[in-house]
């Protein structure tokens, strides 16, 4: 089975058992999971990049940059759902829960559903 980079959304320094951030575009860091066989092999974390020019498709570029496949989100406006499926980022939704690792397990265990265009939000800070 090939290895799947999933990138998390996360608050302050992030990692497998920080919390997930409610806005995926205005969040501290990016968690990355690096799964195979349905092993957690690797965890980092990336800072995310300030909202200038290109505002909300900043993190799109910054994630595909960095070979991820899969993104899990809480809230997720329609322009970077649309710009993480241009660069072939799988976006999954969990609106629920705050802490990582649970969330992660879920997605090893392909519990979790893509994202429908019904689930996004209007943009701005709020879910």
């Amino acid at each position: 089975m090939a290895r799947v980079r999933i990138a998390v959304p996360s608050e302050g320094q992030g990692g497998i058992d920080g919390k997930r951030a409610g806005h995926f575009g205005h969040c501290d860091v990016f968690t990355f999971i690096d799964v195979e066989d349905g092993e957690i092999k690797e965890v980092s974390v990336l800072a995310n990049k300030e909202h200038v020019q290109g505002g909300c498709m900043v993190p799109v570029q910054l994630l595909a940059d960095h070979k991820v496949q899969q993104l899990v989100v809480g809230g997720i406006g329609m322009r970077p759902l649309m710009g993480f499926k241009g660069v072939g980022i799988d976006v999954f939704y969990d609106g629920e829960r705050r802490d990582i690792r649970p969330v992660v397990e879920d997605m090893i265990a392909e519990k979790l559903q893509m994202i429908a265009e019904d689930q996004v939000c209007g943009g701005g800070g709020g879910q």
